[in-house]
């Protein structure tokens, strides 16, 4: 049976008899091209997703005062307000009668593999690779037809393998380019899905639950808290000082304070059906606003792309941002194009003019003439294909998305890429104390009512609680309170809380500081019911919602005398507002005034729980003859409201004091360990922390952040004084600063703000709603994945899915293992484009047919080696421990650091070296005089080439002095599984590759030479890497700079006129 009918609701639409019949007045007009969203066959429903979208565009009280207001969709959607939609109910007919209904938008159609193959291919100097290797094909089919017809039983030439061989060679470069971007963005699209789901609470069946957003329906009862990020559009329910920021949705930068939708549908229908001069009122939900302040309940009417925020996500769907460290790249990149162009064209200008000063002297034929010219800038050509560094922005690539996808199981779920490889330079961080540093499991060991009666769970007897006495245990010392107090107790904390029930009996939903109080009177006193049955049989006036910045929260409730205002928060700062206290538990209510004698007792007993890492609660109460109190004024916007509120600072003075608790959270195994090792690695932790100064310093401790070598008075500070500071003592200040107690997430920003005045790369942790300025403003803004509101998750970097300091660590050594890839890869490349472009063009200026040692497909495979290959080995290196034991980069460091440079250089010399020493002396090394033997030599030359660039490969693979090149290799199975393609190639070319490569099969001596020449750059490379630093950093201020800056200054000259000819204009 369907729900209206079960409400006795005839099926009709509600709209029909609301609506205006003038049809300019009413509110449900169809917008030009949206009424197919009207009209939809078989609908069970009344209303169409075009109905429920005119809410919103723009806010339109008429519309939803047409619609009946909360009752009338309530009917129309089949729901209900209180119990929500029923867990039974079909959701297939709900979701197909409201379109694409569920809470997703559309997925973005990314492209094919093919759409990626052609962008690949359209690298111009792919392009002109390929004109050269059909004009090559073309003459060698021509050359190979006219010999069969001169000499038809001659040996038939086949000059046309080298085109062929050319194009297969871009054919397999451009497929292993496509393939890895199509692989790259299937990953990020994964991550991506990850990164934008999230866990909101709604009701269903009366009861509340956790669900996907993605599985909101239209009907759903969705229950929204200080924090969260609207995910749906809708109408509110029940608000509790609900204020939303919809900047993001509207572009409206005021708070936008919510009004039940039946006390705004009450007031229009007061208004006699006008909503002129109501316009203040708002009971509409936007998704992708914030929840600012309060609580409440509101109605889902719009999902998906028919939502507010869906819509605008849809229209600004566009690709990534590059992250710094790509823009850096692409930088770097053109200067090493311009390299090799410059040497491209001036090979190509050398052997032009040589190849035209023996054209007198040559008999040849036109065909070979022309064969021999187009192998000349084949080669030319074939050298810029080589130097462009097309594998930088792919091993950057490839490293982010390998990282990002490990870091997820560390519990690193990256929203914004750049925090991946900021992260690893990050020399400070700011962290949370609760659930970051510590367990987030709560339990009240300790506690106090009035002066005398005491109780403790943990050993207290050593410590200053006022009395030496051993204290008794919670469940003995709550037993004897007497019904009025433990009325009192039990209002205190079931009442002021928003947790709710959890699945279990005795397990509550909600922060864990209200889990544990709700935990200690279920245990010992009772609750007496489901938590919301018995606030249910309270009347509540007001709630005053838990403000980070008075840190405290209240509510007013009605009582047979009258109303009662109860409030739970920071214990210090609830003292200081209270005028007296219970002074006995076990006997009717009877309070004495609080003199100075007893503020300083009570004074005590917070710093000797703060001693032992308790955090402090207290429990105060005042109560009213009548509500609103006299004297106190009304807010404005709430004088026409049943239920009159009043301001929280106007009403909070004079309080009694109940009691005061000390929740227990343990720290985090592991915690001491990882602050440990941002120390070593050179990254100071500070504690930023809500909790009193004894409580932070008492943790900090424990964990490392803070010891008794911290003598500066500005090690430990609290808030008010820290932001009351001068500007020029708080950059003092801030060097010494470990811990910062008792601070607003104002004093996070501004501590954020001073440390990057300092140059610092600032990581930094939070998890409420006013964290999201700081979050934003750090380097890194890690959320709480479990104890983070929406709001902060929204505005950090990456987002700590346990909620764990070690985590951070964790992100740290990925950071870092991004920077050290990239570098690696860059280091690999510089040294193969530097030995590649000298051999080939000394190679080709001094040989008396033009021709370089390396043909243009053998370089081929020399770049696919250096910038596909290479760059997926080395940017797969997990991180090691050894990672941390050196200081974060500064933030002005170039790409390549000298140590880099003593390392490229250093091998380049090498593997010239050795490949001239064969090029030009190996004849007479290995008496080799017969055309075979040359051959064989010339093939030696290439097979030793590239097995030094592959041994290079292992020598890459660290950065640092060390000589241990296989560390961590055993687990990176990408690197070794990519080596052995690359040895099974080159051993398969040498074999096979005959004249498509122009070699020959080598003899076991030749293949013993080849390998054992290569493999000098392993020991060479140690040799190298005890060359200490600063001989190398001396020696270039001295020599290499000037002659660097002069020959620069050349270069570029003639690369401007060359970037010219391929019509690019060179970058200033």
């Amino acid at each position: 049976m369907a729900a209206n009918q079960r409400l006795g609701v005839p099926m009709i639409s509600v709209i029909t008899s609301v609506t205006r019949t003038n049809e300019e007045d009413n509110p449900f007009t169809p917008d030009p091209g949206q009424e197919g969203l009207f009209q939809q066959d078989n609908n069970p429903f009344a209303f169409t997703c075009g109905h429920l979208i005119k809410f919103f565009n723009p806010k339109s009280l008429a519309a939803y005062f047409a619609s009946g207001g909360l009752e009338g969709l309530e009917r129309g959607l089949q729901t209900d307000l209180v119990n929500g939609l029923n867990v039974r109910e079909e959701e297939v007919t709900r979701k197909v009668s409201f379109g694409e209904a569920t809470n997703r938008l559309p997925k973005k159609k990314g492209k094919s593999i093919w759409d990626l193959a052609w962008d690949a291919y359209k690298d111009p100097f792919i392009l002109v690779l390929t004109g050269a290797a059909i004009i090559s094909l073309a003459l060698g089919i021509y050359e190979t037809v006219s010999a069969k017809q001169h000499d038809p039983t001659g040996l038939t030439p086949i000059d046309w393998v080298e085109g062929v061989a050319i194009v297969v060679a871009i054919v397999i470069v451009v497929v292993v380019s496509a393939g890895n971007d199509w692989q790259k963005e299937r990953q990020f699209v994964k991550l991506n899905a990850k990164k934008e789901d999230r866990h909101i609470q709604v009701v269903r069946s009366g009861k509340t639950q956790d669900i996907s957003v993605y599985d909101l329906l239209v009907g759903d009862v969705v229950c929204i808290n200080q924090g969260d990020l609207i995910p749906a559009d809708g109408i509110i329910i029940e608000s509790n000082e609900v204020k939303c920021d919809e900047s993001s949705a509207t572009g409206e930068s005021d708070q936008m304070k919510k009004t039940a939708g039946q006390e705004v549908y009450d007031r229009i229908v007061a208004n006699e059906g006008c909503t002129t001069g109501l316009e203040k009122l708002d009971p509409f939900i936007i998704s992708g606003a914030k929840v600012l302040e309060g609580t409440g309940r509101y109605l889902v009417t719009a999902v998906g792309q028919n939502s507010s925020f869906g819509k605008i996500m849809m229209d600004l769907r566009h690709e990534s941002d590059k992250t710094p460290l790509q823009t850096k790249l692409e930088g770097f990149a053109g200067g090493i194009t311009k390299f090799g162009l410059g040497s491209a064209v001036l090979l190509l200008l050398v052997l032009t003019f040589k190849f035209i000063a023996g054209l007198p002297g040559n008999d040849d034929a036109a065909t070979v003439k022309a064969s021999t010219f187009l192998d000349i800038l084949i080669v030319a050509v074939t050298i810029i294909v080589v130097a462009v560094p097309e594998g930088l922005p792919l091993a950057v690539t490839l490293a982010l998305a390998y990282a990002t996808t490990r870091m997820l199981k560390d519990n690193n779920l990256v929203r914004v890429l750049r925090a991946c490889e900021t992260m690893g330079n990050a020399t400070t961080v700011c962290s949370d104390k609760t659930g970051t540093l510590t367990e987030n499991k709560m339990t009240v060991v300790a506690g106090i009512v009035g002066r005398s009666t005491k109780f403790a769970d943990i050993d207290m007897e050593s410590e200053n609680v006022g009395t030496t006495d051993k204290l008794a245990p919670s469940g003995t010392v709550l037993a004897g309170f007497s019904d009025q107090v433990k009325e009192l107790f039990r209002a205190s904390v079931v009442l002021n809380s928003t947790a709710t029930d959890g699945e279990r009996n005795g397990e509550f939903n909600g922060s864990k500081t209200e889990t544990a109080l709700l935990s200690l009177i279920g245990n010992y006193i009772g609750i007496g019911g489901p938590l919301s049955a018995v606030r249910a049989q309270y009347s509540i006036m007001q709630v005053f919602p838990f403000d980070s910045s008075r840190k405290c929260m209240g509510i007013v409730v009605s009582t047979p005398t009258g109303y009662r205002l109860l409030v739970k928060g920071a214990s210090e700062i609830l003292l200081n507002n209270c005028q007296s206290y219970i002074t006995d538990a076990t006997g009717d209510i009877s309070t004495g005034e609080l003199t100075l004698d007893d503020k300083v007792f009570f004074e005590e007993v917070i710093t000797s729980y703060a001693r032992r890492s308790l955090r402090t609660i207290g429990l105060v109460y005042k109560d009213y003859s009548q509500w609103p109190p006299v004297g106190v004024s009304i807010l404005e916007e709430s004088k026409l409201s049943k239920l009159p509120k009043v301001a929280f600072e106007d009403i909070f003075f004079d309080m009694t004091l109940f009691g005061i608790v000390g929740i227990q959270d343990p720290l985090r195994p592991g915690v001491s360990e990882a602050v440990h090792q941002c120390h070593m690695a050179g990254v100071t932790v500070r504690m930023v922390t809500g909790d009193n100064v004894e409580t932070a310093k008492a943790i900090a401790k424990e964990c490392g952040i803070y010891d008794n070598s911290h003598t500066s008075e500005y090690s430990v500070m609290e808030g008010p004084k820290f932001r009351r500071l001068p500007q020029e003592e708080m950059k003092i200040a801030i060097k010494s600063l470990r811990v910062l107690a008792r601070s607003s997430p104002e004093d996070k920003r501004i501590l954020v703000k001073a440390l990057k005045d300092q140059d610092e790369i600032v990581a930094v942790t939070g998890d409420g709603t006013n964290d999201g300025p700081a979050l934003k403003m750090a380097d890194v803004g890690f959320s709480m994945g479990i104890a983070g509101t929406e709001v902060a998750k929204e505005a950090s970097s990456i987002i700590l899915m346990d909620d764990n300091f070690s985590s951070i660590v964790k992100a740290l050594m990925w950071g870092r293992a991004v920077n050290d890839a990239v570098q690696k890869f860059l280091q690999f490349q510089l040294t193969v484009n530097i030995t590649a472009v000298v051999l080939t063009f000394v190679s080709a200026v001094s040989s008396s047919d033009m021709k370089s040692v390396l043909t243009a497909v053998q370089l081929l495979w020399v770049n696919l080696i250096m910038d596909t290959f290479a760059a997926l080995a080395l940017a797969t290196d997990a991180p090691t421990p050894s990672i941390l034991n050196r200081l974060p980069t500064s933030r002005k460091a170039g790409l390549v650091s000298l140590r880099m440079w003593k390392m490229i250089i250093g091998q380049a010399i090498l593997q010239l070296g050795i490949t001239f020493m064969l090029y030009f002396g190996g004849a007479r090394i290995f008496n080799y005089s017969t055309t075979d033997e040359h051959n064989q030599l010339r093939t030696m030359v290439f097979n030793t080439f590239v097995w030094m660039q592959i041994f290079n490969e292992f020598n890459n693979r660290r950065l640092d002095n060390g000589f241990n090149i296989f560390e961590g290799i055993h687990r990176n199975y990408f690197f070794i599984g990519i080596n052995a393609v690359m040895f099974a190639g080159q051993i398969a070319i040498i074999f096979v590759g005959g004249r498509a490569f122009s070699i020959v099969p080598l003899n076991g001596a030749q293949w013993a030479i080849c390998i054992a020449l290569a493999l000098i750059s392993c020991p060479w490379a140690m040799l190298i890497r005890c060359i200490p630093d600063r001989w190398v950093e001396k020696l270039w201020l001295a020599m290499g700079k000037p002659v660097a800056d002069v020959l620069a200054v050349a270069w570029n000259g003639m690369v401007g006129g060359c970037m010219m000819i391929f019509g690019r204009r060179p970058k200033q």
